[in-house]
């Protein structure tokens, strides 16, 4: 038992020592149909963001880097993670930063995809964002989740689609693909199930805390038009619930039949 444990610790130090390594990359990835050049110091973003590695390496839209003083910025407040793990996410805030000038900002929110159409979870870290989703992946075999955590929103031709990121939350759940964006559903804790369809004021007055607001006054602009423009366009609801399938029958029912009943 002693061995084991410490072979445990010997096996998390390296892979910790894995995800720290530091040396310079250049790599192009496809994120939300943009090819986006990160220039990296440590190792974490490269094995994180693997699967999504352009095979044209020649061309980039987006070029991002994190700047020492941000990342010095960044680890003064999370002292406890890694180097690899706070440039990280200094690249991915610059990242999108960067999307709102190509009509896409990025939505805090678990998203589940059924039958090609994608469905986002909305709501205050602990709500039961995982939790609910997880329910419909035992109702649904068929579904998947399209991004656990942090995917982009992305507005073109009149209609919202929902890209997968490498940034899916500490499940690591998602993957590599996309789909049109039928419904917003926000989430709260409650005994009795009961939800109830919100008007587009009442969606962006929850939507405008799960969202990101880039640094650059224009970008804010624009990503507060396209949120404006989401809540017009695609229904959103208010699901109060507990973490019974009754929960998720209403939420099914709201947002694949538009009932509420």
């Amino acid at each position: 038992m002693l061995y084991e444990r410490k072979s445990q610790s010997r096996k998390a130090l390296f892979l910790v020592f894995l995800t720290n390594i530091c040396y310079n990359s250049i790599m192009i990835y496809n994120i939300a149909d943009l090819k986006v050049k990160i220039n990296n110091k440590y190792s974490f973003t490269d094995k994180l963001c693997a699967d999504y590695l352009s095979e044209n390496q020649d061309s980039s839209d987006i070029e991002v880097t994190a700047g020492a003083e941000e990342i010095a910025k960044e680890k003064a407040l999370s002292p406890n993670f890694s180097d690899g793990y706070i440039e990280n996410i200094c690249l991915y805030r610059e990242i999108c930063n960067q999307m709102p000038v190509r009509n896409r900002f990025l939505l805090h929110s678990a998203v589940v995809e059924f039958n090609g159409a994608a469905y986002a979870f909305l709501g205050r870290s602990g709500t039961g964002k995982s939790t609910h989703t997880g329910i419909w992946l035992k109702n649904l075999p068929s579904a998947k989740i399209l991004n656990g955590d942090k995917p982009i929103i992305g507005y073109a031709d009149g209609e919202f689609t929902v890209y997968g990121t490498p940034w899916q939350g500490k499940e690591r759940l998602g993957y590599n693909g996309k789909a049109p964006l039928k419904g917003l559903c926000f989430l709260e804790q409650a005994k009795k199930n009961e939800i109830a369809r919100l008007s587009p004021g009442q969606a962006a007055e929850r939507l405008f805390v799960q969202i990101l607001l880039p640094d650059d006054p224009e970008a804010v602009g624009k990503t507060l038009e396209l949120c404006d423009e989401l809540v017009k366009t695609v229904p959103s609801y208010l699901l109060k619930c507990d973490i019974s399938d009754e929960a998720f029958e209403k939420s099914f029912a709201a947002l694949t039949k538009g009932e509420t009943t």
